[in-house]
């Protein structure tokens, strides 16, 4: 039960299904995107307007999902799972190609990318299936949890779309580690998956995407070449210091020795630009977005709210932790933007959906105990 305290504050927010503490961090991080990206983009103050229109068809996008009650993701789990599955095949043979990939429809008025779909479709679905079978989750339900995650993934991987493939496949795991699966199924399934990497090498990968790995291992064999992303983004991570060289002072954006500087690697710039210190301060403001989420999750009052809910923040996660550790050097490129900072609008619009959901199973709650009381 809340207290009368808890069930007071912010009426017009609980009003509107706004989480107050979530929405400030999102806005924060948002406002954070449109200055480095200023900086990033040449100083091009269309750039910033385009991607400002972009964060509000986006934050629209939040509002309108937060008013649903949670239990509709919960009834239409299934229907929208198989649509995407289905659109993900109409690809294979329909699908709209460019810069080298096979991964959007053209429906006449616009294109659409199945893959963002199934970026909250297959949590909804494994947390649709999680709930109807008893908790922690047995083997056989893992099984069947794992076969609702690989077909899409196998799917979008083949596009090819390797970062998508892997948030998509993570949005669904995570799902089935808060359904409490044992940490020997767990263990087993690392074991299962190293033993399949030469499998995974020689015949799932694709040639630019294995170079992609060796480049990841010793980006200084090819420096002018595939290594030259990698060193260039680490000189500049390293070239920011304590405190950075000061807004719109970065050398290696602003002389353009960094690539994919306000997209995928814009956290190089910022890193160079607002040195440790920045660096902190942005990871704690991702930090309590997490933590925002966390609580939401934890708060739901039934597992398909806390499963969905656990697995869109966790999933949040990896899109910080891969992106940083791919332009820091620790982890292999793959194509991932930093969340709600790089320059785009197709994943910010799925992750303000997901946020939208968040509240959703926050602030419905909060209507429903005051209903009740």
């Amino acid at each position: 039960m809340q207290t009368t305290e808890e069930r007071q504050r912010n009426p017009w927010l609980a009003k509107l299904h706004l989480d107050g503490p979530l929405m400030l961090g999102l806005i924060a991080l948002c406002a954070v995107s449109l200055v480095v990206i200023y900086s990033a983009g040449g100083q091009d103050i269309g750039l910033v307007q385009r991607q400002a229109i972009r964060m509000g068809v986006s934050f629209v996008v939040l509002f309108v999902v937060a008013q649903l009650a949670p239990d509709i993701f919960r009834t239409y789990a299934f229907p929208l799972y198989v649509i995407g599955v289905l659109m993900l095949v109409a690809v294979m043979f329909f699908g709209v190609s460019g810069k080298g990939a096979q991964r959007w429809l053209d429906i006449g008025v616009t294109r659409i990318q199945p893959s963002e779909i199934m970026k909250l479709a297959v949590p909804m679905m494994v947390a649709w299936y999680c709930s109807k079978v008893p908790l922690p989750i047995r083997f056989s339900s893992v099984f069947m949890g794992l076969l609702i995650v690989l077909l899409p993934t196998l799917l979008i991987a083949r596009q090819p779309d390797l970062g998508t493939s892997v948030l998509v496949a993570s949005s669904g795991i995570f799902v089935l580690f808060l359904a409490g699966i044992s940490w020997r199924l767990i263990l087993a399934g690392g074991v299962t998956a190293a033993a399949s990497l030469p499998l995974f090498w020689f015949f799932l990968l694709r040639d630019y995407q294995r170079q992609r790995i060796l480049t990841f291992l010793n980006p200084e064999t090819d420096p002018l070449g595939s290594g030259y992303h990698i060193i260039q983004s680490k000189i500049a991570i390293g070239s920011g210091g304590v405190e950075g060289k000061g807004w719109l002072q970065g050398t290696q954006s602003q002389l353009e020795f960094l690539p994919e500087r306000h997209t995928d690697f814009i956290f190089s710039v910022f890193s160079e630009e607002f040195g440790f210190v920045g660096v902190i301060a942005l990871l704690a403001l991702y930090g309590f977005v997490i933590f925002r989420g966390m609580l939401i999750s934890m708060r739901a009052q039934s597992n398909f709210k806390r499963l969905l809910g656990g697995s869109i923040t966790l999933t949040f996660f990896i899109y910080v932790l891969v992106n940083i550790g791919m332009v820091s050097g620790i982890l292999p490129v793959v194509g991932v933007p930093l969340p709600l900072i790089s320059y785009g609008g197709t994943s910010m619009v799925t992750m303000m959906a997901g946020f939208g959901i968040l509240m959703g199973i926050a602030t419905h709650r909060r209507l429903v105990i005051s209903q009740s009381s």
